[in-house]
């Protein structure tokens, strides 16, 4: 069981910055897939980013490439997701999320694929 938990968020103007970190309640932290996802007010859930056990690997959304970056520390057993150039439409409920991997290159996209959930930090951003 990992136990997975945000924080970071908060209000900031179109156009700012926010560093969004995931703490993690094991060791077994670096052999886990890390990942964000969000939930605005009246959608589904979507990807954001995700990066390998070592770090070495990242992906995103195209909705957000260019502006977050997404990158962790295994020796804190943390995973941060660093927010720049914030658009209105970033507004939602940020959660991560971790599996447990056997392969250094695998990263995941989709909710399924992950086993463990945080409970989310709330992102606003205002216009």
């Amino acid at each position: 069981q990992v136990q997975l938990v945000e924080s970071g968020g908060g209000l900031v103007q179109a156009g700012g910055s926010l560093r969004l970190s995931c703490a993690a309640s094991q060791r077994t932290f670096s052999s886990c897939v890390m990942g964000w996802f969000r939930r605005a007010p009246g959608k589904v859930p979507e990807f954001v980013a995700t990066i390998t056990v070592s770090g070495g690997s990242t992906y995103y959304a195209d909705s957000v490439k260019g502006r977050f970056t997404i990158s962790r520390d295994n020796a804190e057993n943390t995973v941060y997701l660093q927010m720049n150039s914030l658009k209105p439409e970033d507004t939602a409920v940020y959660y991560c999320a971790a599996d447990q991997s056997d392969s250094g290159s695998s990263y995941y996209t989709r909710l399924s694929e992950y086993d463990y959930w945080g409970h989310g930090t709330q992102v606003t951003v205002s216009s």
